[in-house]
């Protein structure tokens, strides 16, 4: 898979807010984080792109791949993962049930 590919998948009708992605080899051999902050312009996110240009295994086997993009409309992706086999996980906001909205109540 390739970590440019699967992040503009990712993010395609959305607009991101930040980013932090890190590629970790087998074994523990950390490679730099691909940081995108908050405010970024133009040239920090083609570089952000740019700097996730490499494919890796996202089959069975070890986890590759982590980070979180957080997005303009409040929620966020996280890398999921079972056995290895690894995917973006998009996550909302869940609803605030309605027992939590309202006057405080306090217990006796």
């Amino acid at each position: 898979m390739n970590a440019k590919t699967e992040f503009i998948e990712l993010v395609e009708g959305k607009e991101v807010k930040c980013a932090a992605i890190n590629y970790q080899e087998c074994w523990d051999k950390r490679n730099p984080d691909s940081l995108l902050p908050i405010g970024y312009d133009q040239e920090q996110y083609n570089q952000f792109i740019e700097s996730l240009d490499y494919d890796y295994d996202n089959g069975y086997g070890g986890q590759s791949l982590f980070g979180t993009v957080w997005l303009k409309d409040g929620t966020w992706a996280t890398r999921g993962e079972y056995d290895g086999s690894e995917w973006w996980d998009h996550h909302d906001c869940p609803e605030i049930p309605k027992e939590l909205i309202g006057e405080p109540k306090i217990a006796n």
